[in-house]
């Protein structure tokens, strides 16, 4: 039996999975980090911390598993997308990465527009200039930190990183570059004309390969310290959404998942470009060769849930640690007592600024409609059908372009709740399905290493064989129109308080 590893690189920790040729998930292992916020909107973390979380899970994994490193063919790595890690002429991390979710380039992305023009922008990279993307924080180091960018020789993806840890080899693949907006994304190439415009040097940036495609093997250093065989292939892995994508299944037209992790996302597979004119939604490279997807994104999907369990839950995290239990099992309980609508209580989850279908920094989270008749439990739902609402708007622009899934897949950490599950059903009006194996991302990257490998011959007959689907929890016909009511309200609140968003961002400068 051969065997692949799936290397999981998100935002609160990473986790790397160790799975048979057939898709069986063999062990796993998780290491967390911190997340560093210096200023308001900022947010930034150490990629030492993912480098020693990625050996360390892999060296955990192969010890507990017992599985012979000579039979772990090859290895794939999953990252949040968009992050910029710069490094200088010995490859050593010159500043903290300002990561996917960081607000502070406002600036630098109307200087984009302005000198690429927006047009031109769209037609190249298939994306607007977002905050989020990494081209406009490299243009803010380049203006607030001009020592630091002097520095730089190297510019890399967070997943890219731990690669190059891992390898030693600069390298990064299609999905992923397509959210640096550097990447000519109709040609799955760097684009000479954006980077000559905006006079980037174009030897900063790394090999681009396809997802699937063995970039390097695994260095003697690397191997010393993980475990792992020299021999083991590293395959270009994928971003997050299109590692999940994946790792779901969605390699084909007509199928789309929905993601709850700290971002939220709607995602659908399409063989054919397909770009949004307004921007309010991301086409990018997906990990399947000659392939694209479009998908809307959510900020503060689970981070949402997460902040209002960390900031307002410690009875529930206290209970669930003596019980033995996830604290989340616990909050879904609390807010499963509450009735849809959550007693006239809305959440809207811009805790990081929205981009799909608002495309706004400034805009900040709130709940809507407290009274004195609330308790925890309908924060707690408003919390969770707030992110349901925000995830439907982006299912809603994906529809205007043609794209209606008959069945939406869920992963990501929120995707294991049936209560949410329910609620997507329900506020979507379509069949919700999981697969029988959660690891989503990390096992997608794992189905790429295995075709990198040569063990199967194309990612979606990979997918056919190491996939299974299970049973789809399908919309309660009297819940729909409840939700709906509901749905109705939570649009108008963004439109609403626009202006006020901007004027809160304004106090104090």
């Amino acid at each position: 039996m051969k065997y692949v590893l799936g290397v999981d690189l998100g935002t609160s920790g990473t986790k790397t999975v160790l799975f048979d040729q057939k898709g069986k998930g063999i062990c796993s292992a998780t290491v967390e980090y911190p997340m560093y916020q210096p200023q308001n909107g900022w947010a930034e973390q150490a990629p030492e911390d993912w480098a020693n979380a990625a050996i360390s899970t892999i060296q955990t994994v192969l010890t507990r598993s017992g599985v012979s490193k000579d039979d772990v063919v090859a290895l794939g790595i999953s990252g949040q997308m968009h992050g910029l890690v710069m490094l200088d002429e010995k490859g050593e991390v010159i500043r903290p990465s300002i990561i996917w979710c960081d607000q502070r380039t406002a600036k630098e992305c109307e200087e984009i527009t302005e000198k690429v023009g927006y047009e031109n922008l769209i037609r190249i990279t298939a994306n607007p200039a977002l905050p989020g993307f990494t081209l406009s924080k490299l243009m803010w180091v380049r203006k607030h930190e001009p020592e630091n960018y002097a520095r730089c020789r190297h510019i890399l993806l967070p997943k890219d990183y731990v690669r190059y840890i891992l390898t030693g080899d600069f390298a990064t693949e299609v999905s992923d570059a397509s959210g640096m907006q550097m990447l000519d994304v109709p040609n799955r190439c760097w684009s000479v004309e954006l980077l000559k415009t905006l006079d980037i040097d174009p030897s900063l940036l790394a090999k681009v390969y396809e997802s699937c495609e063995v970039t390097g093997h695994v260095s003697a250093q690397a191997a010393a310290k993980t475990g792992l065989s020299e021999k083991t292939l590293v395959v270009g892995g994928a971003g997050d959404n299109a590692a999940a994508a994946v790792g779901t299944g969605v390699v084909e037209d007509g199928k789309a998942f929905t993601t709850i992790g700290t971002s939220g996302v709607v995602f659908a597979h399409t063989d054919k470009l397909a770009i949004d004119p307004k921007g309010r939604v991301h086409t990018f490279c997906c990990a399947v060769p000659g392939a694209w997807h479009v998908m809307g994104v959510t900020q503060a999907a689970g981070l949402s849930l997460k902040w209002f369990r960390d900031t307002f839950c410690a009875a529930e995290k206290e209970a669930a640690a003596q019980m033995g239990v996830d604290p989340y099992e616990l909050t879904n309980q609390e807010a499963a007592k509450s009735p849809i609508g959550a007693n006239k209580l809305l959440y809207a989850p811009y805790l990081m600024g929205e981009r799909t279908p608002h495309l706004d920094s400034d805009c900040r989270g709130m709940f809507f409609g407290l009274s004195a008749m609330h308790q925890r439990r309908d924060l707690l739902r408003a919390v969770m059908e707030g992110v349901s609402y925000s995830l439907n708007d982006c299912l809603n622009i994906l529809a205007g372009m043609g794209v209606a899934p008959e069945t939406m897949l869920a992963c990501g950490g929120g995707g294991k709740s049936p209560l949410w599950r329910q609620m997507l059903a329900d506020v979507m009006n379509c069949p919700v399905a999981t697969t029988v194996n959660t690891e989503g991302p990390a096992l997608g990257v794992a189905i790429l290493a295995s075709v990198g490998a040569g063990l199967y011959p194309s990612v979606q007959d990979a997918c056919r064989k190491m996939i299974k689907v299970n049973p789809a929890q399908q919309p309660i016909a009297e819940n729909v129109p409840k939700y709906a009511k509901v749905y109705a309200l939570y649009q108008q609140l963004y439109t609403a308080n626009k202006d006020l968003f901007r004027q809160l961002g304004g106090i104090g400068e």
